[in-house]
């Protein structure tokens, strides 16, 4: 049998999380160290390799049904390779250190099993909340495979250079950067999108690190419902940024 799709060949690595092409992760696993992946997203594996879905304790139980930002994880431990792969979309493999990664969960394949999350409100100077308003904060040691709508760009940011994003295209940013979501209007109107234009709320980085933004955005936050009623349809209520959860951090 002859095709030239036998052109698309596994590629070498001794790297554990090694990209097969843009769009597909193989991961490799020993025995010893598992790794939490989204739900639903193995195409293939070899070996000896067995999935369960991931316990959620009552911490992030409680913290997904107020916010609506958590993971859908499954474990994925044994022997083997696994190959991931999530609706063709890019995959890129991060490093995560001291500093940590704050992340849409809308956005992570998968991660070591090693690394802690925890989900974290982002300040609105209106108190609102909408798309881009919670996130996961990702700490410890370990890699973490993030999914894009196509090519992504890094953004740096500079303590002299601060980078505002769309809330609905920004991916992931260094968890050392201070951010504000606002939206830059100078009338009441801070309820709708920009007049015309289209653009909405926007989170705003300061500090040193990175901003990583894809070519592509979500559904608008107005049409996000957190809550019950009109209100809700605009991110506001007791979910809200000075609302119950003073502390900025769901446990």
């Amino acid at each position: 049998m002859q095709s030239p799709l036998f052109a698309y060949n596994e590629q070498q690595s001794q790297e554990r999380y090694s990209l097969q092409n843009k769009q597909m992760l193989r991961v490799v696993l020993e025995g010893h160290d598992d790794i939490l992946a989204r739900k639903g997203t193995m195409v293939a594996y070899q070996g000896l390799v067995e999935f369960d879905a991931e316990y959620q304790n009552s911490g992030q139980q409680r913290s997904r049904a107020h916010t609506g930002e958590g993971l859908d994880l499954m474990r994925c431990h044994g022997q083997g390779n696994v190959y991931l792969a999530n609706l063709a979309q890019h995959i890129h493999v991060v490093d995560v250190e001291q500093d940590g990664l704050t992340v849409d969960g809308s956005y992570v394949l998968a991660m070591d099993s090693s690394l802690h999350y925890d989900v974290i409100a982002v300040d609105s100077q209106y108190g609102i909340s909408g798309s881009g308003k919670y996130q996961l904060n990702i700490t410890g040691r370990g890699k973490v495979a993030l999914m894009t709508s196509g090519m992504p760009l890094m953004m740096q940011v500079t303590p002299d250079r601060y980078v505002n994003c769309d809330a609905d295209a920004i991916v992931a940013w260094s968890t050392s950067l201070r951010v504000q979501m606002q939206a830059q209007t100078h009338s009441s109107g801070v309820w709708r999108r920009r007049g015309s234009t289209g653009e909405g709320w926007e989170l705003s980085f300061m500090g040193t690190g990175y901003a990583l933004v894809q070519p592509s955005e979500l559904l608008p936050p107005q049409n996000a419902v957190i809550g019950q009623g009109v209100r809700a349809q605009y991110g506001m209520g007791q979910q809200g940024a000075r609302g119950q959860n003073q502390g900025n951090v769901w446990n």
